[in-house]
């Protein structure tokens, strides 16, 4: 009997946090087993800056996930993100010894070290190192080069760069909330996973995730990343601008903004009001629809032309870099209506909402299929690939844990057993060498990142 690979994803969001238990069926889509979502409290912006109550956000989203499942959550991958975010474009070189013998895993893995040992300003530290096209011996556009002849490998690199108290923030709390770290990945890459197919990646596409507190960014062109950044604005500050403009409280506001809100003030009429309840024994509150959508218009518009601005610095106008397949929102942000009308009238380029229900099996609730779950989506394919067992069946654990409940023991989960050397995941996935690259360097990054918070205890 072919082993399940049950993977989890970690989304830690400034709105809320997300913990997803996924397996792959026997079609190759990804089944979710449980889902766990708690209001996210210790982060701003995509940073922690309260240990605790990201602890207490983490458990309670974990043990939602764990309830819905019947599986025990060991270890994660966990999504990144925040200003402090920036990316890079470099080239390196290695000039290999012996020309005549084919290329291989090793070069490929000094190539990249190499690429570690760049000089960073104070308090940074690389988090991935994603190979573009490679050359051998000056010839170019190479995306494959294992089992090829040379003598000098040469490749470009888009090198993203966080601050490294941040990510070691973001390693305690999992460490505190009793998990394992298994992996680190950029969340706009992780979304880009879930709602980009590869027809658009070759074609070139700009993926913009509008969440809570950041807005990422990912470009892709010729399958392949080219730009990565962060903007350090997102839903928060609309809520908040509502909030400030209509005089009333922020759960009010946010109300407002999912229920009644648009991105285009023209769609409402003068004559639409909508009252809020006012406070202790206060008169309801009357407020227009045509100024709750001024008010959003003015900060969407905001967001994307910062966006945007990063769009044009990559150079898409450059008819070698066009992006054909236009613009995919997702995020929670993407769910304001007529945001997709606005996004095409500021860039003048095609725009559609990306859901992340391509890859997830036919038999899913609805719900996942939203935006809002494109990165938690995205982190559990990623934790697919690495061929983690990052859970365990409850049915498994009963002799260590007595007490559990007994609906949870009548889950439909398989009994999994430890896997061996030979036993083979039931959907092999043929690597790359752009998975071997980030495999490797994980696994060095992980081990650096669980050193150093256990030297730190």
């Amino acid at each position: 009997m072919n082993k399940d690979n049950i993977a989890v994803g970690l989304d830690i969001g400034t709105t809320k946090i997300v913990a997803m238990i996924g397996k792959k069926n026997e079609y190759g889509k990804l089944e979710i087993l449980g889902v766990g979502k708690s209001k996210s409290l210790g982060v701003h912006r995509g940073v922690v800056n309260n240990i605790t109550q990201t602890i207490q956000s983490i458990q309670q989203a974990v043990s939602e996930a764990e309830n819905d499942s019947g599986y025990k959550i060991n270890d994660v991958v966990v999504g990144i993100a925040g200003q402090h975010i920036r990316s890079i474009q470099h080239s390196d070189y290695i000039s290999r010894p012996k020309a005549e013998e084919v290329i291989g895993d090793v070069d490929i893995d000094t190539l990249i070290s190499q690429v570690h040992k760049l000089a960073m300003l104070p308090g940074e530290e690389i988090i991935h190192v994603l190979p573009q096209e490679f050359k051998i011996d000056g010839q170019a556009e190479i995306k494959e080069p294992i089992g090829m002849y040379g003598g000098r490998l040469e490749s470009s690199f888009h090198v993203v760069v966080g601050q490294a108290a941040s990510i070691r923030n973001l390693g305690r709390c999992v460490k505190s909330a009793g998990l394992e770290l298994s992996g680190l990945t950029l969340e706009p890459l992780a979304s880009a996973d879930a709602v980009l197919s590869q027809e658009e990646k070759e074609a070139g596409v700009a993926l913009i995730d509008i969440g809570g507190g950041t807005t990422d960014l990912a470009i892709f062109k010729d399958g392949i990343i080219r730009h990565t950044a962060v903007i350090p604005f997102g839903g928060n500050v609309i809520t908040e601008d509502i909030k400030e403009g209509c005089s009333i409280i922020e759960k009010q506001a946010e109300l407002l903004k999912t229920r009644f809100g648009s991105a285009w003030p023209g769609e409402n009429r003068d004559n639409e009001i909508v009252s809020i309840p006012g406070l202790r024994g206060r008169e309801p509150k009357e407020i227009s629809l045509k100024n709750l959508s001024k008010i959003i218009h003015a900060r969407v518009v905001e967001i994307i032309e910062q966006v945007y601005a990063e769009i044009k610095l990559y150079g898409h106008e450059d008819p070698k870099k066009k992006l054909i397949a236009g613009i995919v929102l997702t995020g929670g942000g993407a769910q304001l209506q007529h945001i997709k009308q606005l996004v095409e009238y500021i860039t003048g380029m095609d725009t559609r909402i990306g859901y992340p229900n391509e890859h997830l099996a036919g038999d899913s609730i609805e719900e996942l299929s939203s935006p809002l779950y494109a990165t938690a989506v995205g982190l559990v394919m990623n934790s697919i690939r690495n061929n983690t067992k990052s859970a365990t069946p409850f049915v498994e654990m009963k002799k260590e844990e007595p007490e559990v409940a007994p609906e949870i023991i009548s889950t439909d989960a398989p009994v999994i057993e430890r896997p061996t050397e030979t036993s083979t995941p039931q959907n092999p996935i043929q690597e790359t060498t752009d998975d071997k690259i980030k495999r490797s360097f994980f696994d060095k990054y992980i081990d650096k990142i669980k050193d150093f918070l256990d030297n730190a205890e």
